[in-house]
């Protein structure tokens, strides 16, 4: 995954780095990573028609099993960045996404990370297999 380029994702979103982002060291906290990353997940579901942005997301039909980040370079503020997406496999019950945090205009990357997502249903609180439209719509997406 820590090699991918900029081809390998369809989906970007952008994101403002706030001031609010930076730990006393002047760049943004580690943590924030995660928001951003969450951020454009959301926004390449309804991307794909998966989630509307007036559904709960209890409807969503996700939860997260496992994150692992790869911090490549500082991000200050002001910074302008874009989040990349991309389902890198489809199992069982679960998705594996990619992401990137990317300078917008000159490609750099300053962090990778994987995402397990467990399709889930939040009414039997179990996770459930992932839906054939959900396989049909990221496979068309992402040319699996």
């Amino acid at each position: 995954m820590y090699n991918r380029r900029m081809t390998d994702f369809h989906f970007f979103h952008p994101v403002e780095v706030r001031y609010g982002d930076l730990d006393p060291q002047g760049h943004v906290n580690n943590a924030k990573y995660l928001t951003f990353f969450e951020q454009a997940r959301g926004y390449y579901l309804v991307r794909l028609g998966l989630f509307g942005m007036d559904q709960s997301f209890q409807e969503l039909g996700v939860i997260i099993a496992d994150i692992h980040i790869q911090y490549r370079a500082p991000v200050t503020w002001g910074a302008s960045i874009k989040v990349g997406v991309r389902t890198a496999k489809i199992g069982n019950r679960s998705l594996t996404i990619e992401q990137c945090v990317m300078d917008s205009s000159a490609q750099k990357p300053y962090a990778n990370g994987t995402v397990i997502l467990v399709a889930y249903d939040y009414r039997e609180h179990k996770s459930i297999a992932v839906p054939g439209e959900w396989r049909d719509k990221i496979s068309k997406f992402e040319g699996l």
